[in-house]
Formats: structure tokens, sequence, C-alpha cells
């Protein structure tokens, strides 16, 4: 399974997706990928502070076409598991003296509980926590 970090999300939910990161999810099965109810939470929060209505429009009908419809069965939540988890990387990137990447780090718990990898564009946010990490701009 690879679970769908925030940047991916909000990629494929651009009028013109970058076609590496397009190309990069016409590759993977789509029972394997996955995304996180923190993903939900960040895009749907960038959605909400859009200044221009019209573009909240669009993005909230293009939201409700994407997620979490698109991944039914999909959407892996942050859960006391993966707390858990969440408290052990946030020590390992403390001990490595790396900065805790909050919402990074809680998607790299749900992903390690599931045995997952992340696919991101942000490796760095995901250094120290335990996951294998793809990046789909730079797959093709």
């Amino acid at each position: 399974m690879i679970v769908l970090d925030t940047n991916v999300v909000s990629e494929l939910m651009l009028p013109r997706p970058d076609p590496r990161v397009l190309a990069w999810i016409a590759e993977q099965p789509i029972s394997e990928l996955a995304i996180t109810t923190i993903s939900l939470m960040e895009v749907r929060y960038g959605i909400a502070a859009h200044p221009d209505p019209r573009r909240r429009d669009v993005l909230t009908a293009k939201f409700h076409q994407l997620l979490p419809r698109g991944f039914a069965g999909r959407v892996l939540p942050f859960d006391a598991p993966a707390a858990e988890a969440r408290a052990t990387i946030r020590a390992a990137r403390k001990r490595a003296g790396l900065s805790d990447e909050f919402a990074d780090a809680m998607i790299a718990a749900i992903a390690r509980e599931a045995g997952a990898s992340v696919a991101t564009r942000d490796k760095g946010g995901f250094a120290g926590c335990g996951v294998p990490v793809v990046d789909p701009w730079a797959a093709a």
C-alpha cells in the first residue's frame, strides 16, 4: 500500500497536474493507493482558506469528486496505534536533530501502522519516520 501525502493529493486537484505525477499514479494499482484523514483535513482547510470564492467552489466540487469517494475504503484514520507511532517518530526525529513536522509525522505514523510507504514531494518531512518514501515527481 502507498499512502499519498497531502502534496500529491493537492497536485491531483490542480487544473493541470504535473504529467510525471499523473504517469506515476497511472502505474499504481488503484487498490494500493490510500490517503489519510490528516490529508483530508489539510486539503479541506486549504480550500476553506482560499481567498477566491469561485475557486473555492471549484475546489470544493473537485474535493467531493476525488475525496473521500474516490478513495472509498482507503482513507486511513489517525487512531490509537498511529498516536503511539507518532510519539515514537517525534522522539526519534528529536534525537536526530530534525524538526517536528507535525502533520507529516502523523501521516508517517498512519502509514507505518498500515505497513505502507508514503508518496510525497517532501522527503525531508518524512526523514527519520521509519517509512519508505517515493517521490512521484522524480519516479518517472
